[in-house]
């Protein structure tokens, strides 16, 4: 089991400490198991980590997934490289910024229309750079990576991704069926949390 290898932002610690302790049910953990898998053959080939969460629009889930497996990694100390991208250019939904933020990190952003988001997890990190790209935008530099797919849409609808060594499908529920209601702001924490314990699980596996 990995220990962690970084101090992170003191309400976010909180956060990780609150979403590492929810249950994780048989099913997703065999969801996981190949991602897993994919990491730690990496690392036991001492070669780079990339992944890549892609959803249709990167406005949501796939941002999600990026950041909190970005966090992941440096909370253990996993040489990995987190990237997200679409199918469509939107941009980062802002309910999900303000869902970030209320986990604890510290956001801070440039431009309007589709505004770069700079996302830290500690004072010592690099911050994450989130915004609303297609999966292949020159910010994912990659040439050899995981494609995770986190929507349903983007999984079905993009049957050649170039680059990917391998094609992962870890799929969420969109929290914008709730967008304009009462539960909004819940439903998009609970789609946060639960993507933050799993994304933990994961890198917690990996044995550097």
């Amino acid at each position: 089991m990995q220990t962690q290898n970084i101090e992170m932002l003191p309400i976010l610690q909180s956060t990780i400490e609150k979403a590492r302790a929810l249950t994780i049910s048989p099913e997703r953990i065999a969801v996981l198991k190949s991602l897993i898998e994919y990491i730690q053959t990496k690392i036991d080939q001492e070669k780079p980590v990339h992944l890549n969460f892609i959803c249709t629009h990167n406005s949501r889930r796939s941002q999600f997934s990026q950041i909190w497996a970005q966090t992941a990694a440096d909370y253990f100390g996993i040489p990995a490289h987190c990237y997200s991208g679409g199918v469509e250019v939107t941009a980062f939904n802002e309910r999900a910024v303000a869902s970030i933020k209320r986990s604890g990190f510290e956001v801070s952003s440039r431009g309007e229309d589709n505004p770069t988001y700079f996302i830290l997890n500690s004072k010592s990190g690099a911050p994450v750079s989130a915004f609303s790209k297609l999966f292949d935008d020159p910010i994912n530099k990659a040439d050899q990576f995981a494609a995770v797919m986190t929507c349903s849409h983007a999984d079905e609808n993009c049957p050649f991704i170039p680059g990917t060594e391998k094609r992962i499908p870890v799929r969420y529920d969109d929290p914008k069926a709730f967008d304009g209601t009462t539960e909004e702001a819940a439903r998009y924490d609970e789609r946060s949390m639960q993507i933050a314990s799993e994304m933990f699980y994961v890198f917690s596996q990996i044995n550097k």
